[in-house]
């Protein structure tokens, strides 16, 4: 055990040991419930029993310190205005995009760093993180008090939105951001309907030097896909999870519009990289490209995709570049 993972375990120790008989674990379910049911029969609740994906998860009756620890909860407190006390942070920096949203929010490290310290130091209420985690990280996050891994996946996005407003009490606006949303996805869908019929498009995003793909019910995809109803290409749908594909894939399908999401942080090693892919020979001989149908960065590159900021600002964005 290195020295980090003995100062952590030390000061849950001391947290624990400071809250005397508080519980600060999630103990079994039928425990929690147990609790819970005979707090409120008392009414002197302390504690509310949430479900979530299927699985229930044990918060203090009022929420009030909610640490973001993913983008995706951040995303989700962003549209909810939400002010969460612990965010994730890019090289130190919240990422530009929320930064207005989430301004005063004290770093809790990197989005697959947590600084456990850092958090302990808080006294969370819950810790939002993300089904990505590894599971070293989760066990750690569990020890200082109740994490909801978030989903990534695309598809879960409305019961992200309505957990993130059942803890901080603003199911009215999750609601509507949901209504809303859906009222212009089913306008759009069939406003675009004859325009859009048998092409295809593709979400590209790059990473590392490299172009990936993703199923069709994974990041900014559904969107297409399922919301505006444009026809799922063969190469998607025979993509089981993030894939690499190459220049001369690409070509080969030679898709009708590319939505290209290109983050420089993911790209370090190469400045250049974007121009470099735009420039490329095999990459300018899609039709895409040459019918100005190639879309860089309609939506922040760091948006992660599956949730209710992502889709909200994407569909607003992609329904304007295929309405040209």
């Amino acid at each position: 055990m290195n020295m980090k993972k003995l100062l952590t375990v030390g000061l849950a120790a001391t947290f624990l040991v400071a809250c005397g008989n508080k519980d600060v674990t999630k103990g079994s379910e039928e425990e929690n419930v147990s609790k819970v049911e005979t707090a409120q029969e008392e009414g002197t609740a302390t504690e509310q029993t949430i479900t979530y994906l299927g699985e229930s998860y044990t918060v203090p009756a009022e929420v009030k310190n909610i640490i973001t620890a993913s983008l995706e909860s951040m995303e989700d407190a962003a549209i909810l205005g939400v002010k969460p006390i612990g965010v994730v942070t890019i090289a130190g920096d919240l990422p530009d995009y929320l930064a207005t949203d989430l301004a005063g929010a004290v770093s809790t490290g990197e989005k697959t760093q947590p600084n456990y310290e850092t958090i302990l130091s808080l006294k969370p209420d819950v810790i939002l993180g993300t089904s990505k985690f590894q599971e070293e990280v989760v066990e750690n996050l569990n020890k200082i008090g109740t994490m909801i891994p978030i989903s990534h996946i695309s598809t879960d996005w409305k019961d992200n939105l309505l957990l993130m407003a059942q803890l901080s009490g603003k199911e009215a606006e999750a609601e509507k951001i949901i209504s809303d949303y859906q009222a212009d996805a089913e306008a759009a869908k069939a406003t675009l309907a004859s325009s859009v019929e048998d092409k295809e498009a593709y979400v590209i995003r790059v990473r590392r030097g490299s172009l990936f793909v993703y199923p069709a019910d994974v990041y900014l995809n559904p969107v297409l896909y399922e919301d505006l109803g444009l026809k799922v290409p063969e190469l998607i749908t025979s993509t089981a999870a993030q894939e690499e594909i190459s220049f001369e894939t690409l070509a080969d399908v030679n898709p009708d519009m590319i939505f290209l999401q290109f983050e420089q942080s993911e790209n370090d090693d190469n400045p250049a990289l974007l121009d470099e892919i735009v420039n490329n020979p095999i990459f300018q001989s899609i039709d895409a490209v040459k019918n100005d149908q190639l879309f860089v960065n309609v939506v922040d590159p760091m948006a992660q995709g599956g949730t209710a900021w992502s889709k909200v600002m994407f569909l607003s964005a992609a329904v304007e570049k295929l309405s040209e």
